[in-house]
């Protein structure tokens, strides 16, 4: 049955979905890395697949960019399509000096400046953690690639430009954030609302440090090693 953002039909969905914010990265995932592809949604243009990896069903749904995008599309494809593990795969700016461009950050646990888990968990404090078997593969399946995945806290930013005088990264990088994005904290609450596990994985694609950054090709088409680590870690 479709939803207000999904058209899709019961089935359409794998147990599996990958949760890029660009829906063309959905696209580029799907037609490079899938077989037996089909687009199951096309709503507002954010584009979903479904095919097979390895022989495994997958599912590649866009997000949008930030907490209340995600929180959509997770919300309703667990509640009405049945998915029980959803992997974010996105974008980070490091914040920590020995990180690079290129390098892929796995959050083991999201910090926010939003207030939505707070709601959620009637005022009190909610630890955004990841799931521990899906953090656990990707960490093995790093080692088995020789690929250096940088593991630790990540912070949930509802700012893309920083306010002025604000101080936000210096604060997080005192206290040993890795990187910030915009939706890893969201996914997380929706996850432990509905009981099902979610991961974020981020390729480094900003330097918080020196405003170093990726092309907007690079950010689409560039990520190949973020992709096949965790296609390979949970297929």
């Amino acid at each position: 049955m479709s939803t207000i953002h999904l058209a899709a039909d019961p089935g359409d969905y794998a147990d599996i979905v990958l949760m890029p914010g660009d829906p063309l990265r959905a696209k580029y995932i799907a037609e490079n890395y899938l077989d037996e592809v089909r687009q199951v949604n096309d709503i507002r243009n954010m584009l979903g697949f479904t095919g097979i990896y390895n022989g495994t069903p997958v599912s590649v749904q866009g997000s949008g960019m930030g907490i209340p995008s995600i929180q959509i599309y997770a919300t309703e494809l667990i509640k009405d399509f049945g998915v029980t593990r959803i992997i974010r795969i996105g974008s980070c700016g490091a914040l920590q000096p020995d990180i690079k461009l290129g390098d892929v950050v796995v959050a083991m646990s999201a910090g926010t400046d939003s207030g939505v888990n707070n709601a959620r968990f009637g005022g009190r404090d909610f630890p955004a953690t990841a799931s521990w078997e899906m953090l656990r593969a990707i960490a093995n399946r790093a080692d088995e690639m020789k690929l250096t995945a940088q593991i630790g806290s990540i912070f949930t930013s509802d700012f893309f430009y920083e306010p002025e005088g604000r101080n936000t990264f210096d604060l997080l990088q005192k206290y040993g954030f890795l990187a910030v994005e915009m939706e890893a904290a969201g996914l997380y609450g929706v996850a432990a609302e509905h009981g099902i596990k979610s991961l974020t994985v981020a390729t480094v694609t900003d330097l918080i440090s020196d405003g170093s950054q990726m092309s907007p090709e690079d950010r689409q088409t560039s990520l190949d090693d973020m992709i096949s680590l965790v296609l390979g870690a949970v297929c």
